[in-house]
């Protein structure tokens, strides 16, 4: 009886002490925020606002480094009072996270005011995203790389597909309503496979036309309907360079914002080092290529950005320690020096 007893507490005691873990609390928090337009309406008074204009997040340059501000409600009212601007913009904006503490953040595009006024006003500026990766530490990247899907998807479904009628947002903007159908429209993601392709000794990077001069990284391409990662993985690896896996395994996974909402599904992959020549398809790539371990360690070590050369060529460099293609190239390079 006492055993019985003792498991019964054990596993009580579990139970308490999940309910009231930091995670699930604040999961919890954010799922009734989502549910609850009441609560979310009082939640925007004490949250704080990521602003954007035209998806291009706010920044301001501290020092040497660019941080992303977090202004309140009032800051947003005084700042729109000043530019005697009326609208309910806190009516748009998307509920995008909230701290540990339980202060919720919203991401509000700004983009049908002034931008030059705005910038003038709030001490900034609006950045690419695409360059504030570049800039930004890497724990504010995800906060702004989910904002501007959110915000961007929003913005692209204002409309019903079966009706032609306009759709409404809940105030979490977690889901757009149809209310001529009843149809519920809810944010979506498209997977995508990033493979780091290898022989064994050496991997195999590639670039796009639209890459930065000289920047190489590895294969990927979006999933087929109906096809899992596997097969998504040995196709694209198949159609961009003529090579057949020969075993795959996955590594990591990270949404990515470009060119819409994107979850990337990185992955390793091995070919025969007998079959190992590659056949490009010039469509999808301007070259590919197989890099040693060494010239791997001083792509590396270069900064991300073009560089060239005496010759007049292009030192290869790889994608920014914010990318999951970064992670994988690094992966490899342990496997080849444990």
């Amino acid at each position: 009886m006492a055993g019985i007893y003792q498991a019964v507490h054990r596993r009580a005691s579990s139970l308490v002490c999940r309910l009231h873990s930091t995670y699930v609390r604040k999961m919890r928090y954010l799922h009734e925020l989502k549910e609850d337009d009441s609560l979310c309406r009082q939640a925007q008074v004490s949250g704080t606002f990521y602003l954007f204009h035209n998806l291009s997040p706010f920044l301001q340059k501290v020092g040497k480094k660019y941080v992303v501000p977090q202004l309140s409600a009032a800051e947003i009212k005084r700042i729109l009072e000043k530019l005697k601007d009326t609208e309910q913009w806190i009516e748009k904006s998307v509920l995008i996270g909230c701290s540990d503490e339980h202060v919720p953040h919203f991401a509000l595009d700004l983009g049908a005011l002034e931008k030059s006024v705005l910038e003038s006003e709030l001490k900034g500026s609006f950045t690419d995203l695409r360059k504030a990766l570049f800039l930004v530490d890497e724990k504010d990247f995800p906060l702004l790389s989910s904002a501007q899907s959110l915000l961007q998807w929003h913005d692209s479904h204002q409309y019903c597909s079966k009706t032609g009628q306009p759709t409404q947002k809940n105030v979490a903007g977690s889901k757009r309503v149809c209310h001529a159908s009843g149809i519920i429209y809810y944010p979506q993601v498209s997977p995508v496979v990033l493979t780091l392709v290898s022989d064994g000794s050496r991997c195999l990077l590639a670039r796009q036309p639209s890459f930065p001069q000289g920047m190489y990284t590895v294969l990927s391409g979006f999933c087929d309907m109906g096809e899992n990662v596997e097969e998504a993985v040995r196709r694209e690896v198949a159609e961009e360079v003529g090579l057949e896996v020969e075993s795959l395994w996955y590594s990591a996974s990270q949404h990515w914002p470009f060119p819409s909402s994107c979850l990337m599904i990185a992955c390793h992959a091995l070919v025969r080092a007998q079959q190992a020549e590659i056949s490009m398809n010039c469509l999808e790539l301007e070259a590919a290529r197989w890099f040693s371990l060494e010239e791997i360690m001083e792509g590396l070590k270069r900064e991300p950005r073009p560089s060239q050369q005496d010759n007049g060529n292009f030192s290869p460099w790889f994608p920014p320690k914010q990318a999951i293609a970064h992670q994988l190239i690094w992966e490899w390079v342990k496997q080849q020096t444990s």
